[in-house]
């Protein structure tokens, strides 16, 4: 196998001029990147095996033959022709804030960056919707949404580098999305490019009754079936009232308990996080109450009144019914103040490999899966770190998101434990019946537990791909689905160690 370092593929590397030009002459030659410093950057995705790989100079994956960056639709979907046309593989890109490798090329790949469609194109007060491009980044998006008295409900932890398109490429979820839903909920229109370039519209109309969804084929699709050029979306009156409550509880159980009886009493927080042990004395070790009663919660009410008081009473009294107490409030404004920080690099920085997985699953469900995963991951290392909080609840039941880290140590030697981190947390997670994914996607690096998790429903979406993208050009050996011939097994090089 050839050497992966950076300098062994910056030694290989070659460009065909023939190809940029043609790319060229649809979106301009400022917009095609042929630099292999330009390129490298494209190289990944915030997939922490390929920021692991990237410190130790090795490239995960491999480095974009091209970068094309259209300006619209239009040159998006002549761009998509070419390359249908030459047989050349596209990866779609926002702005690489994924986790999961869904933007990692595997070999022979161009990458279109999609950034410079970025702009709002119509809002409209009376359907209360928002039409936007694919590429706007999601902070500014929301910026200008407040500037007009609205907004979208959508705060991912990435919004500050993520891209509205992306959100909806990853079937993505933002802090709130107990109060509004997650983007699936709030996209109701888009239009895409298909694998051979054809231009698809799902027009934005309530609650349509057609077969279906189509809209669903692309949201969550992470670019396999097409190329998202435009979403519209819901939006809300912004809220003239924001209030955080801190609860201590005597039990993670009691906590759990709570928010299930909260979002089946149908109140709505806007937020909703519950820390177990290993997280609640991070954030509380200065607060007295937290001696008797250790486990920390914080949610916020938002809206107009008196909903939000008439809400916070509710689901303060359902809380007291189940041991918990009002806590100084130190912990929801430091949350707020860093809800959109990622501590990730500041321990990779450090040398350490820290992950982080989201897992979804009902609440008859969450005691003993999060049981069975804290004993497991902990038995991984002596020295490794495992926290969780759960961060997204709903009457079913909720997103748990883990935090696994261990110490500095040879990377020959982390790999594997890497990989089996991930394999512990996921294998479980489907023994105990719940979901491998909440809000993250699929993307690359959880394509070996998919066929797990969708059973004969994989086989439908390949069938689709299949139909759709016959050449599999599309981001080719995602979310599970037949890779391309030659192309490079990420996961496996993990798991032996590099």
């Amino acid at each position: 196998m050839e050497a992966s370092t950076i300098a062994a593929v910056r030694q290989r590397d070659r460009i065909d001029s023939d190809i940029a030009k043609a790319f060229a002459a649809i979106v301009g030659d400022h917009h095609v990147l042929t630099s292999f410093d330009e390129r490298l950057a494209y190289a990944r995705d915030r997939l922490p095996f390929a920021v692991f790989e990237e410190r130790a100079g090795e490239i995960a994956g491999d480095v974009p033959r091209l970068i094309v960056r259209p300006g619209n639709a239009d040159e998006v979907a002549r761009v998509v022709v070419h390359a249908h046309s030459a047989g050349i593989p596209i990866i779609p890109y926002g702005n690489g804030s994924g986790v999961l490798g869904g933007a990692i090329p595997l070999g022979g790949e161009i990458t279109v960056d999609l950034r410079r469609l970025d702009k709002i194109v119509a809002v409209n007060p009376v359907d209360a919707t928002v039409t936007v491009q694919a590429g706007m980044n999601g902070a500014v998006f929301e910026q200008e949404l407040n500037a007009q008295g609205f907004t979208t409900g959508h705060y991912p932890q990435s919004i500050e580098i993520s891209t509205v398109g992306g959100w909806a490429a990853c079937r993505g979820g933002g802090q709130a999305s107990s109060r509004y839903g997650k983007i699936e909920d709030i996209v109701v229109g888009l239009k895409a490019v298909l694998p051979d370039g054809t231009p698809l519209e799902v027009r934005p109309v309530a609650r349509r009754a057609v077969g279906p969804s189509v809209r669903d084929l692309m949201v969550g699709s992470e670019g396999a079936f097409g190329i998202i050029t435009e979403v519209t979306l819901r939006i809300w009156k912004k809220p003239e009232v924001e209030r955080g409550v801190v609860l201590a509880f005597p039990t993670l159980q009691a906590s759990w308990d709570c928010a299930r009886a909260i979002m089946q009493a149908e109140i709505r927080p806007q937020i909703v996080r519950l820390y177990d042990r290993a997280e609640s004395d991070d954030r509380t070790k200065d607060i007295a109450l937290f001696r008797t009663k250790p486990i920390l919660a914080v949610l916020a009410f938002c809206g107009s009144e008196p909903m939000v008081s008439v809400e916070q009473e509710m689901a303060l009294k359902i809380a007291a019914s189940f041991g918990g107490e009002v806590a100084p409030d130190e912990p929801y404004h430091h949350w707020k103040q860093n809800r959109y920080i990622a501590y990730s690099q500041m321990w990779h920085d450090k040398g350490y490999f820290n992950d982080t997985i989201e897992v979804t699953a009902n609440w008859s469900k969450i005691p003993a899966l999060y049981e069975a995963i804290a004993k497991a991951v902990r038995a991984v290392h002596p020295e490794v770190h495992f926290g969780a909080h759960w961060s997204h609840v709903y009457p079913e039941g909720a997103c748990q998101y883990m935090t696994v880290r261990l110490p500095p140590m040879p990377e020959a030697q982390a790999f594997p434990l890497h990989a089996k981190l991930w394999d512990t947390v996921q294998g479980l997670t489907l023994d105990h019946g719940g979901s491998i994914a909440h809000h993250h996607g699929a993307g690359l690096f959880r394509g070996r537990w998919m066929a797990r998790e969708l059973g004969a429903g994989l086989d439908v979406l390949q069938k689709i791909k299949d139909a759709l993208d016959p050449d599999n050009l599309l981001n080719p050996g995602k979310l599970g689905l037949r890779t391309r011939p030659g192309a490079r097994d990420i996961y496996a090089k993990g798991a032996r160690g590099g």
